[in-house]
């Protein structure tokens, strides 16, 4: 995702090798601050800017990599159960055929105002509609689930919307429920769905599987269950194999205080 968002912004992809150790290294130099398992994360965040000496609009002549590291607790602070989301409608968070779907810093600043008039509110969070005001986008910085009685999961496809990881993993364990009679329906997701449903909850490496106990908008509101049933099975199947309770039958895990799997002489210098 990170080389993805990269290119479309003509800056140069950091080499897998050269990401993989530095996230390594990040672990292990600050092995000391990972909180106790349950009670936080240590979350990492890369970082790609351009450093060079240049002043026009154009792409840098030089760039920089950088990890800062910082231990987490809950994504809504301490003591939340569930988010309380409102629907916003007067900003919007991205255009067909523009940069929605790329990691970048002007994707999150430009959702400051709409997040501090939502909290002053009393809300968590905001959630961006798209363009026509009639579809679900995503919130400020998480991705969107929501459950319907019938069992659905829906969720906004791709697009305008960031590809997180969160939700591709969510996506993936729903598809491997087999047995269940979960269905996964990726596509639009109107408002009408959102208030009609019976729970819902957002995705993020920040906000991990966070239920939404309240959704509004101007014109209506809903309670939902918090955590509901289905986010209570995804979130626990999550959680089981990053604490490695059950294998990594999908190959998600990586060990930063194994060697790694690339050799030191078979390091490739990128070049800028």
């Amino acid at each position: 995702r990170m080389a993805d968002g990269a290119r479309r912004l003509l800056m140069p992809p950091v080499p897998t090798q050269l990401f993989l150790e530095a996230c390594s290294a990040a672990v292990r130099e600050n092995a000391e601050w990972v909180p106790p398992c349950g009670q936080g994360a240590l979350y990492l965040r890369p970082l790609l800017f351009g450093s060079g000496a240049d002043l026009g609009v154009k792409p840098s002549s030089a760039y920089t990599f950088l990890i800062y590291v910082s231990p987490v607790g809950k994504y809504f602070g301490p003591g939340t159960t569930g988010a309380r989301m409102q629907l916003c409608r007067d900003h919007q968070r991205a255009a067909p055929a523009g940069v929605g779907h790329v990691k970048a810093v002007g994707n999150y600043a430009q959702c400051f105002s709409a997040q501090r008039e939502a909290k002053a509110d009393g809300f968590s969070d905001v959630i961006y509609l798209d363009v026509g005001a009639q579809f679900i986008d995503e919130a400020a910085a998480s991705n969107f689930f929501c459950v319907t009685p019938d069992r659905v999961i829906h969720t906004p496809q791709l697009g305008t919307i960031l590809p997180g990881v969160t939700r591709d993993s969510v996506v993936q364990l729903v598809r491997r429920l087999r047995d269940s009679d979960l269905q996964l329906k990726v596509g639009r997701v109107s408002t009408d769905t959102v208030f009609k449903a019976s729970e819902a909850f957002l995705t993020g490496t920040g906000a991990g599987i966070t239920p939404i106990e309240h959704v509004s908008s101007e014109e209506e509101s809903a309670n939902l269950a918090c955590p509901g049933p289905v986010t209570t099975q995804l979130s626990d199947m999550l959680a089981e194999i990053q604490q490695e309770r059950v294998p990594d039958k999908m190959g998600w895990l990586h060990d930063p205080f194994v060697e790694p799997a690339f050799a030191r002489d078979s390091f490739v210098e990128p070049a800028f």
